[in-house]
């Protein structure tokens, strides 16, 4: 029977100690991550599987004849133009001359809103971001959201911090920089000032946004304003004017973090025009650099990938193609994918186990001692109201705007971005889809949206390690079942549940309700900043205290409904010497086997709302009762805590 592989485990580690080492040790220590790779797991397992499969995909399609306009062309015209080096060398840095051309020709300020506004359109975001989604304070409608941005390094503290670490950064980040304006043309001493110019102002933007804890939020995040409103807290920018450009109807905005934007916009009425313009060309380019000449997309790994997450290989170029593919029209390439990929009866078995983990949560809320009957009656209301949307779409998106052809590649992923724009921009004035998916179907992960109240499992991880047809139901149950099982307890963590049973921002809960609440989620933060995966740096507990929620609700939640399912079918026998319950717990640690460069490993540390894999296993578990019992662990134990110390929620 599949579902454990006993090749993996090192039993000479006392499960008591370190579950994590006893189910994957032996795998940890023969497993070499992948020279082109930051990290490798069951996740990474999978998107390689994946991977090879949209490669038949996209191969197929460029073999084929398709019609003009159908998935299969676009397909084929993306992946071919993506594949073909030579031509995508020369059109060399001319594929995004246009975009250039704009930004030279900034001769004075007034002209900013209007070439901001071009640039984003194609999802070129100096400065900051734009999108549409749904008004937290009103679900049923969309708005404009603006959100913090313009930074080239993943995060403010990157600029801020004064460790050795973040000075190399700083140094090597500078270098980077010049190094790109070099192959733009600049000399020497023009490369070293450009690259001087852009850390500065991008320093000063990064001393104005709003640390990633805060963002977590929903209430600092939400500041609905009307364009005259931001025009007296930002002035300096047309904000008419740069939504005129935009295309985007006037209405109300979300305007995430007010005082980014109002610095901002100081920013932009006392920098220098020239420099301005450098630091405009700098994010044209660096957010073109993956179709752009060998060049271009060598330096960007080099930096990105290399300097910051220790990376040695940069990945084949098929890859690369595809992985861009995914991200600029995925659910195109989805559409192949699900057809040759995904079997029907998974969606049916892992839909039976969704129904299993909702009836679970909802006996866990009717029986919580700490919550009162006011919070539990809207808490399963809101249970109940959750959609569920399994594997793909049951309606595909409208794809005939969408132009692809055998143009060079910059252009045919910028005009997918400016398509993306079009898209979300028409969702203006109309009534929320809530049919509409945020993931490609083939993707590794899944996701829970609080303004649609829905939890989402595309096709991609429907597959072992998380979940195998041929596995028992123990297993499944512990590996796919805590994914599930995550997955709701986000509309009830620390800032999903601010929203209520129908997506809006609206406190549902009591104050008495909230502070006991409180009380656990704090335990959750001391319990993981105690973790210090790497010598001197520890788990930020209030940046994955919604993650670290999710993980210790899931994995509970699973249980009961895995015991659910003994009471139906009864205890299964045991299976290579494990009983059902540990094969549950083994399920789940083998599903999140893990391994990490050092390098890799502090970016997530400084931005990954998610703890370090191992610790999604050794944190919940160490916290409970029915893992003690299966595998006879005793007080003192290592992943036996303290009463008194276990955060105690669902």
């Amino acid at each position: 029977m599949r579902g454990i592989d006993l090749s993996h485990m090192d039993t000479s580690a006392r499960p008591c100690d370190d579950f994590f080492r006893f189910a994957n040790g032996t795998w940890v220590q023969r497993t070499e991550i992948p020279a082109e790779e930051p990290v490798w797991g069951g996740f990474s397992e999978i998107r390689d599987r994946n991977l090879d499969v949209l490669k038949r995909c996209a191969e197929e399609a460029t073999r084929d004849r398709a019609a003009q306009g159908s998935v299969e062309q676009k397909v084929a015209d993306y992946w071919t133009t993506g594949m073909d080096e030579a031509a995508i060398e020369a059109a060399g840095i001319d594929a995004i001359r246009p975009e250039l051309d704009l930004v030279a020709g900034l001769t004075d300020r007034g002209g900013l809103p209007e070439l901001l506004a071009k640039l984003h359109r194609e999802r070129l975001f100096p400065g900051f971001l734009v999108f549409v989604r749904q008004d937290p304070g009103d679900s049923t409608r969309n708005v404009v959201w603006l959100q913090q941005g313009g930074l080239g390094m993943p995060d403010r503290d990157y600029y801020l911090k004064d460790d050795e670490r973040s000075r190399e950064i700083r140094l090597k980040y500078v270098a980077h920089v010049a190094r790109i304006s070099g192959l733009l043309g600049d000399d020497a001493d023009a490369a070293r000032y450009a690259a001087g110019t852009v850390l500065t102002l991008e320093t000063r933007l990064a001393l104005a946004s709003m640390t990633r804890v805060d963002q977590r939020d929903p209430y600092k995040t939400y500041n609905k304003m009307t364009v005259v409103q931001l025009a007296e807290r930002a002035p300096g920018l047309d904000w008419s004017g740069y939504l005129g450009t935009l295309r985007a109807p006037a209405g109300d905005l979300n305007v995430r973090q007010p005082a980014f934007f109002a610095e901002l916009a100081k920013a932009i009425a006392d920098v220098p025009l020239e420099q301005l313009r450098t630091y405009l060309r700098w994010h044209v380019v660096r957010s073109a650099a993956a179709s752009l000449p060998k060049a271009f997309e060598a330096e960007s790994f080099d930096f990105n990938s290399r300097v910051l997450q220790g990376v040695p290989q940069q990945k084949p170029r098929w890859k690369r193609v595809l992985e861009s593919m995914d991200q600029h029209m995925g659910e195109e390439l989805g559409q192949l994918y699900v057809r040759k990929a995904f079997s029907p009866e998974a969606k049916r078995r892992v839909l039976e186990l969704v129904d299993d983990l909702r009836s679970a949560l909802r006996d866990r809320i009717g029986g919580l001692g700490w919550m009162g009957e006011q919070t539990r009656a809207q808490a399963l209301r809101k249970l109940d109201a959750f959609a569920v949307k399994m594997a793909y779409p049951d309606r595909w998106r409208d794809h005939s705007a969408l132009a692809v052809d055998r143009s060079p590649f910059a252009r045919n992923v910028l005009r997918a971005n400016e398509w993306h724009t079009d898209r979300d921009l028409a969702k203006l004035g109309k009534p929320v889809d809530r049919t509409e998916w945020f993931m490609s179907p083939q993707t590794v992960n899944a996701y829970y949206n609080p303004l649609m109240n829905e939890i989402v499992f595309p096709a991609g991880i429907l597959q072992p390690p998380f979940f195998d047809a041929e596995a028992d139901d123990a297993v499944n149950y512990g590996a796919i079942g805590m994914v599930i099982g995550h997955e709701m307890s986000h509309g009830f963590d620390d800032a999903g549940s601010r929203y209520d049973w129908n997506g809006d921002l609206k406190e549902w809960w009591t104050k008495d309700d909230r502070a006991a609440y409180e009380t656990r989620t704090d335990l959750i933060v001391k319990q993981y900043e105690a973790y210090e995966p790497l010598p001197g740096q520890r788990i930020n507990g209030k940046l994955t205290l919604g993650e670290n929620i999710g993980d210790i609700g899931g994995i509970k939640i699973a249980w009961a409904a895995f015991q659910r399912m003994i009471e139906r079918k009864g205890r299964p026998a045991p299976v290579d010497g494990f009983t059902a319950e540990q094969r549950f717990f083994l399920g789940l640690a083998q599903s999140w086997r893990n391994k990490i460069r050092d390098e890799a490993l502090r970016v997530r540390l400084n931005i990954d709302p998610h703890s370090p894999a191992t610790y999604r296993v050794l944190g919940p578990l160490s916290n409970m009762p029915e893992f003690h019992a299966a595998f006879g662990c005793g007080a003192g134990s290592a992943m036996t805590r303290p009463q008194a110390e276990r955060p105690t929620i669902w």
